[in-house]
């Protein structure tokens, strides 16, 4: 395995909609010095040489505050960049494919709403999974929710860590008490703050009481 479950703790997951007051790599340094444990840049929108130029950029800021980085989607851009590694979703690059390219060392994170796809992932050499959205996501409205139930039997079907994803914030996280996951990704409740680096301080101390206790 690629990662540690500790680093999984609390997962960033970039989106430039909330940048303008400061651009996204101030937005991202904030993040990491409010204690953000591993990083994925995600671009919908660029093209490639400029996702390119800047996941360099983040790679190294990350590799600064000595967080693990990976790129969404983008395998290119991932092996190109000196990323730590790529999330792929369900109808993204399958990872077995992802995994003969690039080697064991390479992080690869996957996308499951099922048991199936969580053991089928795990089976083709996933590191870890995101699994849901567990709360509606203001940056994926059509995202399928899942429930608490669902969310345990996926995360008890596999030995990789998992972390949950969508619509998470600080207000609702308690919520995912007793779930067996690793760590929380947060988009929104970290980006759109006023205070990056608070927001990612309380967020951190409110993950950590929610895997430890």
């Amino acid at each position: 395995m690629a990662i540690r479950k500790s680093q999984l703790l609390l997962y960033a997951v970039t989106d430039r909609s909330w940048t303008g007051r400061q651009t996204l790599l101030e937005q991202i340094e904030d993040a990491l010095r409010g204690g953000v444990t591993f990083l994925q840049l995600r671009e919908k929108d660029l093209d490639q040489e400029a996702f390119l130029r800047e996941a360099i950029q983040v790679r190294e800021l990350c590799r600064r505050y000595q967080v693990s980085f990976i790129i969404n989607d983008n395998v290119e851009v991932a092996l190109r960049s000196g990323a730590d590694g790529v999330h792929v979703g369900i109808e993204d690059a399958p990872v077995a494919e992802i995994r003969k390219v690039a080697g064991r060392d390479f992080i690869i994170g996957a996308t499951a709403k099922t048991v199936t796809q969580a053991r089928l992932a795990e089976a083709s050499g996933a590191d870890y999974l995101g699994v849901g959205a567990v709360f509606p996501s203001p940056t994926k409205k059509n995202a399928i929710r899942i429930t608490n139930e669902q969310l345990n039997e996926i995360c008890s079907s596999v030995s990789i860590p998992a972390v949950a994803i969508g619509g998470i914030t600080r207000e609702n996280m308690a919520e995912l008490k007793g779930s067996r996951i690793h760590g929380v990704a947060v988009v929104s409740a970290l980006f759109a703050a006023e205070d990056i680096r608070l927001a990612a301080e309380q967020l951190k101390r409110e993950a950590l009481s929610l895997v430890t206790g």
